[in-house]
């Protein structure tokens, strides 16, 4: 039984990327701001903040965050908390949240360039 568990508890080290190049090259994100905001948002046992030693969130220059957990952690978690600090800095008009692998998220801008041309023939 013991190589059973020592497999189980490799198998649960979940690491995800979540890209917010496009954003960040405009200017309209800060990585600085959501990488706080995760860290203090994120819930361990029921405790906001309290990430421990289970799990690390890190920038990795000016387009990526990696979040590295060593307790079960779903990516859908992730993805509402990512929505909510695109709520909470007026930016969930323009920009949404795209799964672009199996375990990476991609910030982009919605595609609004038909509207316009819409509008002029009226």
């Amino acid at each position: 039984m013991p190589k059973a568990a020592a497999g189980k508890t490799a198998a649960t080290k979940h690491k995800f990327v979540i890209d917010y190049s496009k954003p960040a090259a405009d200017g309209v994100f800060d990585g600085a701001d959501f990488e706080k905001f995760l860290h203090d948002r994120i819930k361990v046992d029921g405790k906001a903040g309290q990430l421990g030693e289970s799990v690390k969130v890190t920038r990795d220059g000016n387009t990526k965050i990696t979040v590295t957990s060593n307790i079960p952690f779903s990516k859908r978690y992730l993805k509402y908390l990512t929505k909510k600090f695109l709520k909470k800095n007026s930016l969930r008009d323009w920009i949404r949240v795209v799964a672009s692998a199996k375990d990476n998220y991609q910030l982009r801008f919605y595609n609004i360039a038909g509207a316009g041309e819409e509008d002029e023939e009226e």
